[in-house]
């Protein structure tokens, strides 16, 4: 009977899991024709359906496991031998990996995370190192052999799309001056290949084409951003070359790509080339596979916690109202659990904290928001705390951890990338730097605004600085979608002793927002006020607000590039 039910167990997990990747599969491919009609909301709801897809998914699993083993599936007698039938099960699959993950998710909802065993699900891989190479390969080749126009054209002629190039001459000009600036070195002589992915990267209002240039120095990345012109042609919009950009394109701050990536190991290998010092779990999560890169992350959290001995302690900036956080000096990650009682003016539930980051995950996070890994019931070595960062949990969060002599158990958390509070930045930057960092500032809330977000809670220290100099936001619990606040003007007192009042002369409803309000709240030194009144003045005033809320409600969805402004060619729309 233990037989019959772990093979059961495998199977069924086994179809839920083909079924959900079929689904995937599907709105993934959906992309290509969004993209060439336009379909920008379109896009922005398949993004948030094919997230929404894995919970559901796991939900359908349950409900099959107790209908085909009456219930025994919940005995975990049955579980090792599940996994190995198991294994044998997805041996033969081109995305074992993925199926690992999902059968963990099976086995969590099921068990305590601190309870799990290797020999029960896949705390370790058994496809590890395991990469399925497509017969034809995954990308295209191309020899350089002196004439980049020949090049370029050839590139561009594969990638044909059904809609035309609006000026195909000119996008190939405008590649081939900036690659010369990239590569110098190029000459007739010089031996040099380019690669390019089979397989269109999608998101947003653009589509990418990636790849890279291999010469006997170096390796060197580059992505082509093509845009829709909505009047019937394509064009490509800039060339990113650099490092830096092309690793801000996939970036833990932004929607996950609709690729069609049948063997995501092998595509993961390939972007792997292309961005050596990304971790290949924020690869993963990049190209939509968020639970396996989850998965993969928690497997270098613990091998990272086996080779290091610092303790864990209270994150610097200011404590915030709603979340204890935590950091590990020698990992570049922040953990937060939310606090069972906030302070007043806080009025929310923890429920209601979820619901945000929830939203946060869904919803198109334009480069300014983090995306965050979600944990529930990890086991930590109380050796790893801090004397003082432990007693600080037990004050604020009690229900949320539990210690025994050895382990720090903590009910639910959230992980993130550690970044520079923004506060903390000002604090100490330069004029030049304070500059910038202010104008990224103002670039960041204008950027969620047209993503219809209001950060709510505006302060300097729910922001910070990430290594590429970007500011970027990360405190969810009062965000609101913009076109549910009610930006007004203060209305003028009729009489002076009404200004003078300790109450506002005028009515305030629940979503009333008074943008004049802004600048001492968020601003106290007048200096650095006045600088970002000259950037971005137009944030304090109702107008800029309800322009900004009347263009999303007549259905536009604006443009937020993954790239600076200055990097487009400038007869990109020509």
């Amino acid at each position: 009977m233990s037989g019959k039910t772990a093979r059961q167990i495998a199977r069924v997990i086994l179809q839920g899991f083909g079924d959900y990747r079929t689904q995937f599969t599907d709105i993934t491919l959906g992309a290509r024709d969004r993209f060439l009609n336009a379909d920008w909301s379109g896009a922005q709801e398949a993004a948030s359906d094919r997230i929404n897809l894995y919970s559901r998914a796991i939900r359908d699993v349950m409900e099959l496991l107790d209908a085909h083993t009456g219930g025994h599936f919940r005995e975990r007698e049955h579980w090792a031998e599940a996994r190995m039938v198991y294994i044998d099960l997805i041996s033969y699959r081109t995305d074992p990996e993925l199926a690992e993950t999902f059968y963990n998710s099976v086995y969590r909802k099921l068990f305590h995370h601190h309870l799990a065993c290797n020999s029960e699900c896949f705390i370790n891989s058994e496809f590890e190192g395991f990469s399925v190479h497509s017969p034809r390969g995954i990308y295209r080749s191309y020899q350089f052999h002196g004439n980049p126009v020949a090049l370029v054209g050839r590139m561009m002629a594969d990638f044909a799309f059904e809609l035309p190039w609006a000026n195909q001459r000119r996008d190939v000009r405008n590649i081939i001056v900036t690659l010369k600036d990239a590569l110098p070195e190029a000459s007739p002589d010089t031996c040099m290949r380019v690669d390019i992915l089979k397989w269109v990267f999608y998101r947003n209002k653009g589509a990418y084409l990636v790849g890279r240039v291999i010469s006997k120095e170096s390796i060197q990345p580059f992505v082509l951003p093509v845009l829709n012109n909505e009047r019937g042609s394509l064009y490509v919009d800039t060339i990113l070359y650099d490092n830096d950009d092309v690793s801000i394109l996939f970036s833990f701050t932004r929607a996950y790509f609709m690729v069609d990536a049948r063997n995501p190991s092998e595509c993961i290998e390939f972007l792997h080339t292309l961005l050596p010092e990304k971790p290949r779990w924020e690869i993963y999560s990049s190209i939509g596979f968020y639970k396996h890169g989850k998965t993969v992350f928690h497997r270098d959290f613990l091998e990272h916690m086996a080779y290091s001995s610092d303790k864990f302690e209270v994150a610097p900036g200011v404590r915030g109202m709603v979340m204890a956080v935590f950091t590990l000096p020698s990992l570049d990650y922040v953990f937060k659990i939310i606090k069972d009682h906030f302070s007043p003016p806080k009025d929310i539930t923890k429920e209601r904290v979820k619901d945000r980051y929830y939203l946060v995950k869904t919803h198109d996070r334009v480069g300014r928001m983090a995306d965050t890994q979600e944990f529930s019931n990890l086991a930590l070595p109380r050796e790893r705390f801090s004397k003082d960062l432990l007693d600080e949990l037990l004050s604020v969060a009690p229900s949320a951890i539990e210690v025994s002599d050895d382990t720090v158990l903590i009910h639910h958390l959230y992980c993130e990338r550690r970044m520079i509070p923004l506060n903390l930045y000002v604090s100490s930057a330069s004029e030049k730097a304070l500059y910038d960092v202010l104008d990224e500032y103002g670039n960041a809330i204008k950027q969620l605004a047209a993503a219809n977000i209001f950060p709510g809670d505006m302060l300097l220290k729910n922001f910070g600085v990430t290594r590429h100099g970007r500011v970027v936001f990360y405190d969810y619990d009062e965000i609101s979608y913009l076109t549910e606040c009610c930006f007004r003007d203060i209305p003028e007192p009729l009489y002076p002793e009404q200004e003078l009042a300790a109450e506002p002369w005028y009515s305030v409803g629940e979503n009333d927002i008074f943008p004049e309000e802004f600048p001492v709240f968020l601003f106290p030194d007048a200096r650095i006020r006045q600088q970002f009144r000259q950037l971005h003045g137009d944030l304090f005033t109702a107008r800029y607000w309800q322009g900004v809320q009347d263009e999303i409600l007549k259905g536009k969805v604006m443009n937020v590039f993954p790239y600076r402004r200055s990097r487009r060619f400038m007869t990109a729309t020509a």
